[in-house]
């Protein structure tokens, strides 16, 4: 460590990853986590590229004004959460930041900077929350989240973790507690991916991804009474098996009664995606009249089909997950349509529509899906994206057929730099 090249930083902002960025003397930008703007800090460069480099915190010269004792006690070695250690207010101003650079840098838009709104609840937010778990042999086991700046190694995480709700840290804290020697009571396997997901009602399912033999899935089910359901898909396996409980667990979500399966997943956060998702809705229906055509694609378990339908549109879903199709289709009212498939192969017979409404993954849109919106672009497009840069790429590919309206964010993540950004574009063609 004594020979890593030291240096003198000014911290001007926050990168995507949740790592402060500055300029080394030498004028390359360096990514330093555990950072806020405004901080003086002397780090050490412990990788160099040509064009940027990482270095670490050796100590603050004068701390930023934006700064706060991080109140997590995993915090310090945690890779879970990237800005707590940074004041609420000021999470938000970083987020909009974000999005805004992300737009104008990858999708050569000029956008003002976007109003984010707040999560209701900083803390204790998460309705799913994923843990590794390694057996390391000699019966000792770590379950919890990968070290910053070494994802190789796993912090060992405890029900004290501030993200999860309520009922899965007392559900996480019970599970620590019942798994047993060498957890033997867990699918067998050197790793397993442990994702615990809550429903409205304080139930709680859990996930085990990986292993092989199914351990003692009743003995668990009877000694953590929050558990609902426990599933597992071993390794190499492209299903998923119920070991013990129910098949389905009933969520209450905004208006919206909802049967979930074991694998079928909601916003993690569920005060901030309830004003998503009202946000998404007023825009839906100030874009369209009754009888009007909509598409939602990407659309889950349907829930803005559903309100819209009800409001007189003919509303056509789109979905790759089958267990999410099965509850949209239990659910529908009339004038709603669910198809089960990929969006790029399905949207183009779905088109023409009046409005479509885009929900894709981190990924973002298939290069075949603007393709098909250009070639019969709707009047309105509303896009719900997490990941700004894959929203900016997609725009520049809706352009010029479509002109961007407005941009709204939600910070459905607190504490960390990801963010949920709605984009309102309509049809300039005729």
């Amino acid at each position: 460590m004594n020979d890593l090249e030291e240096a003198v930083v000014e911290i001007g902002g926050i990168a995507a990853g949740g790592a402060g960025v500055g300029r080394l003397p030498d004028g390359c930008a360096v990514f330093v986590h555990r950072t806020a703007p405004g901080d003086l800090a002397r780090v050490a460069v412990v990788e160099r590229k040509r064009r940027w480099a990482r270095a670490e915190l050796r100590s603050l010269l004068r701390p930023s004004p934006d700064r706060r004792q991080a109140p997590c006690p995993h915090y310090d070695r945690c890779g879970g959460c990237t800005i707590e250690h940074i004041d609420y207010t000021a999470q938000l101003r970083i987020k909009a930041n974000i999005v805004a650079e992300a737009l104008r840098r990858i999708g050569g838009l000029d956008v003002p900077q976007p109003e984010v709104t707040p999560s209701p609840h900083e803390f204790r937010y998460r309705n799913r929350v994923s843990f590794t778990l390694l057996r390391l042999g000699a019966g000792r086991v770590v379950a919890g989240f990968h070290e910053l700046n070494r994802p190789g190694r796993i912090v060992d995480i405890t029900d004290a973790c501030l993200l999860p709700e309520p009922a899965i840290a007392r559900a996480w804290g019970a599970l620590r507690g019942a798994w047993g020697h060498e957890a033997h009571r867990l699918p067998s396997g050197r790793q397993l991916r442990l994702t615990l997901r809550s429903a409205a009602a304080g139930e709680v399912t859990l996930l085990v991804d990986g292993g092989y033999s199914p351990g003692r899935p009743e003995e668990l089910l009877s000694s953590v009474p929050a558990l609902a359901a426990i599933w597992h898909r071993p390794a190499g396996a492209p299903d998923w098996t119920l070991l013990a409980g129910s098949a389905a667990v009933t969520e209450q979500w905004a208006d919206e009664e909802v049967a979930l399966s074991g694998i079928a997943f909601l916003q993690v956060n569920r005060a901030a995606a309830a004003a998503l998702e009202d946000h998404v809705f007023a825009l839906a229906r100030d874009a369209i009249g009754p009888g009007a055509r909509v598409v939602d694609a990407y659309c889950g378990v349907g829930l803005h089909a559903r309100r819209l339908a009800r409001e007189g549109a003919a509303v056509v879903g789109i979905e790759l997950d089958p267990s999410a199709v099965n509850e949209a289709r239990r659910a529908a009212p009339p004038g709603a349509e669910f198809l089960l498939g990929r969006v790029e192969e399905l949207l183009p017979a779905a088109l023409p529509a009046d409005l479509v409404i885009l929900n894709p993954p981190r990924r973002g849109l298939h290069a075949a899906v603007p393709e098909a919106l250009v070639a019969r672009p709707p009047q309105r497009l509303i896009y719900v994206s997490c990941d700004p840069a894959t929203l900016a790429r997609d725009l520049a590919r809706l352009g010029p057929t479509f002109r961007l309206r407005g941009v709204r964010c939600f910070d459905l993540f607190p504490q960390t730099t990801h963010v949920e950004t709605v984009a309102e574009l309509e049809c300039v063609t005729s």
